[in-house]
């Protein structure tokens, strides 16, 4: 635990949670350490069977921290580096993202509040995201700051919503609310904020049931889809089905499925 981030793992569900809620969860330097920190433990643990990431307060996180950076803008020294600053905190929160998505377990990304800038990018990088109706999704990258979007975002998005619609929250910085971001399938659901956390896991206890190696092979079949065409796509599908019916999860489900029973993968591991 750090000042700025929080995690645990009980009953196989570890939780990262984002606790500077005072200041909405700024990626800053304490944030990334804290990141870092958590997702290293949780994969060299290798205990929990799924991850949720959430935060506390009124904002899963406004991105970067401007407070930062004005500091460091005001201070000609300072800001001279500015760039090589920035660029090596992104760089380790571009790892982050990428361990998060290498993690061996599946990501639920609950958003309490407003997820702004790179915390837009932090919070899609989850496999599942789930979001409070009153949160929303904001970049104000260009109109408002004269940057451009990062964190991943210029990536995700136009895979949930299209380049159109990715585009056009970028430049204009219209807020993308909870439940529009369901309505156009960037994000899984959205409920009410008093319901989030137990909605959250509701959904981790599920995914932990699920058999694990399928739950990997299912990640990576999806990620592939992302450069592959429909032949190679076809060909992969193939080649890992062809494992996967070979497991004793794939048995266990055609016993469960024939005896009209819920499957009880996790006995089979001992």
């Amino acid at each position: 635990m750090t000042k700025s981030v929080s995690w645990e793992t009980q009953d196989h569900i570890a939780t990262i949670t984002l606790t500077d809620e005072a200041r909405m969860n700024p990626l800053g330097d304490a944030c990334v350490a804290g990141l870092e920190q958590a997702v290293a433990q949780i994969r060299h643990e290798a205990v929990a069977r799924v991850l949720i990431l959430t935060a506390r307060g009124r904002g899963f996180s406004v991105g970067a921290d401007l407070a930062e950076y004005r500091r460091r803008i005001d201070d000609p020294a300072q800001r001279a580096v500015l760039g090589p600053y920035v660029g090596e905190l992104m760089a380790r929160m571009n790892q982050i993202i990428l361990d998060l998505k290498a993690l061996p377990i599946p990501v639920v990304c609950a958003v309490n509040g407003v997820a702004a800038g790179g915390g837009a990018g932090l919070a899609l990088a989850g496999d599942l995201v789930i979001a409070a109706r009153s949160a929303y999704f904001y970049l104000p990258f260009v109109p408002a700051l004269g940057a451009v979007p990062d964190m991943g975002l210029s990536w995700l998005l136009p895979r949930g919503l299209g380049r159109t619609r990715a585009l056009g929250l970028a430049l204009t910085g219209e807020k993308l609310s909870a439940a529009r971001a369901h309505e156009w399938g960037l994000i899984w659901s959205c409920v009410e904020d008093e319901d989030l956390p137990a909605e959250a896991m509701k959904l981790a206890r599920r995914l932990a049931a699920m058999p694990p190696q399928a739950i990997q092979e299912a990640r990576a079949i999806f990620d592939a889809a992302e450069a592959n065409d429909l032949g190679a796509q076809l060909a992969m599908e193939r080649s890992r089905q062809m494992l996967m019916v070979q497991t004793d999860a794939f048995a266990e489900g055609v016993r469960a499925f024939s005896e009209r029973r819920a499957p009880d993968f996790w006995s089979l591991r001992g």
